[in-house]
């Protein structure tokens, strides 16, 4: 059950609860469930970032991707780590979804073997393609965040730290977040490179 309340500005509306694991006998408000699904995120930037992760850990390959959804909201969410089938406000159509995110696979396997991009120009390209294709119900800028930061700390940079109230309306750098994902639409990567060079 949910308490409606108004949810974070500019992430995906949380319009559908189906697949709540939490407890059906409990109401809650959608600041305890974000809390929940900070929670379950903690376990996997636990897993993930504490250390350099080997190819094997983080392989970067199309299960695995959805397997790391899983990882940071399957304790809260049962569709966690299953692609949507529903259209979201942001994202492409749900029926391109699995061949998108099998194509950012294979560009990200590409650039690895042929060293197309630096490493933080890739962070920045794998992070803003997993955002155009938001391939999940809900969780798809923390996860895009989270790869990013993964792909960081595997080629031994340090992650971004990312403000848990990035989408907050409050946030000062909420605007120049959006922004720079606008800018990197439109093929000009420059302030999402930077993004990746620099804590929050």
């Amino acid at each position: 059950m949910i308490d409606s309340t108004k949810p974070i500005d500019g992430a995906t509306p949380l319009d559908d609860v189906s697949g709540l694991k939490l407890s059906k006998n409990k109401l809650y408000t959608l600041k305890e469930i974000y809390e929940k699904e900070a929670e379950n995120i903690a376990n996997a930037t636990l897993k993930y970032l504490s250390a350099p992760p080997s190819k094997r850990e983080a392989s970067f390959s199309y299960g695995w991707m959805m397997d790391l959804h899983k990882e940071m909201f399957g304790d809260v969410w049962e569709w966690a780590g299953q692609l949507r089938k529903i259209e979201l406000s942001i994202g492409i159509k749900a029926y391109l979804v699995p061949m998108e995110l099998k194509k950012l696979c294979d560009d990200i396997a590409y650039w690895e073997k042929n060293k197309t991009y630096d490493v933080f120009e890739a962070a920045a390209r794998i992070h803003h393609r997993a955002v155009q294709i938001h391939p999940f119900q809900n969780g798809n800028g923390r996860w895009s965040r989270m790869l990013a930061n993964i792909y960081l700390r595997q080629h031994g940079k340090m992650p971004v730290r990312w403000q848990e109230d990035l989408l907050a309306s409050e946030n000062p750098k909420r605007n120049e977040y959006i922004e720079a994902l606008r800018k990197a639409d439109k093929s000009d990567y420059s302030d999402l490179i930077l993004m990746h060079q620099k804590t929050y």
